[in-house]
């Protein structure tokens, strides 16, 4: 007979384009996160499926909340780089939910904001947050994830964005040369094109081509990797670009949303290079939008260095909401 599920358990998901984390939160405390390669199976069925064999405790859990690296509508979700489909109410039915919650994964990461103490992240110049402005999120990994927070009296509202998606600026003569080479390839260069790791692998290529370079075809982990010990020139000059460029969009963001609480990077590349981007000229880049430099000096950047920053934020949601 099958067991009923456990209403004191609930799912937590993160679900990215290469990865697929998952845990269970049962009584208040999370258990160890499970990682799960998104090659390994052909839809998100079959990883949930892995998961919750592997797992079950008492029934599996009776509720659960998700994110999910894509455009959310009415609690469905097809992921933006890869095949992958999640759908809440096929969930609901398939393995018994009460409830189900379905996030953009950047969203999530917006629930956490709030939440993150100094531990949690570098500071990457500017000074203090000001209290009650809005705070905006900002990640380049598998694609480019924005979202932001707006605190309020009862809590926050949190904005998903695909603004990721918008088009990529120049702010240099080397870069309207990389953009063109890229408008010729894919058409519309959108900031994803460059600041994701499928984007450090473009400018890498870019750059080979556009300075008549003989360099190996790299994997974005072999980009970082070469050019952090100085070993391929390519490389170097691909993540110096995308350091750069990633400030300047950060500045944007900052101005569109007069993100005065801060803007906080996330996405899984920056965090293993966090000493060489404090270095970059990432904050240069940032600060640098003409008459108003003064208004984006003061407005601080951070790094977030906790991995878990998406179960923060959906275990922060799932209070506010009362799931579970």
């Amino acid at each position: 007979m099958k067991t009923p599920p456990s209403t004191r358990t609930v799912l937590l998901g993160d679900v990215g384009g290469t990865n697929a984390r998952f845990a269970l939160l049962i009584d208040g405390s999370v258990s160890a996160t499970a990682h799960m390669a998104v090659s390994d199976y052909a839809t998100f069925q079959q990883a949930l499926a892995a998961y919750l064999g592997a797992s079950a405790e008492g029934g599996g859990p009776a509720h659960a909340i998700l994110a999910a690296s894509g455009v959310v509508q009415n609690g469905r979700c097809e992921l933006t780089n890869n095949s992958w489909v999640i759908d809440a109410e096929e969930l609901r039915r398939t393995h018994g939910f009460s409830t189900i919650r379905l996030i953009n994964d950047f969203e999530a990461v917006a629930w956490a904001l709030p939440r993150l103490d100094a531990s949690s992240l570098l500071q990457l110049g500017g000074r203090q947050r000001i209290a009650g402005a809005p705070l905006a999120a900002i990640g380049p990994g598998t694609g480019l994830g924005m979202a932001v927070s707006i605190p309020h009296r009862g809590g926050q509202i949190v904005l998903s964005s695909e603004g990721g998606h918008s088009t990529m600026a120049s702010g240099s003569l080397r870069e309207d040369a990389v953009i063109e080479h890229l408008r010729r390839r894919f058409g519309h260069v959108s900031a994803e094109r460059v600041l994701s790791g499928a984007g450090l692998e473009n400018l890498h290529d870019a750059l080979a081509e556009i300075d008549g370079v003989s360099s190996p075809k790299r994997r974005a982990a072999d980009i970082t990797r070469a050019g952090l010990d100085g070993t391929c020139t390519v490389s170097r000059g691909a993540i110096d670009m995308f350091c750069a460029m990633l400030g300047s969009v950060a500045g944007n963001l900052a101005l569109a949303l007069n993100a005065r609480g801060g803007i906080f990077i996330g996405g899984g590349i920056l965090r293993h290079m966090p000493d060489y981007l404090a270095a970059s000229q990432f904050r240069q880049r940032f600060e640098e939008k003409g008459r108003l430099r003064k208004f984006l000096e003061p407005i601080p950047a951070y790094l977030i260095l906790d991995d878990d920053v998406a179960f923060v934020g959906l275990r922060n949601l799932m209070e506010v909401e009362g799931i579970g």
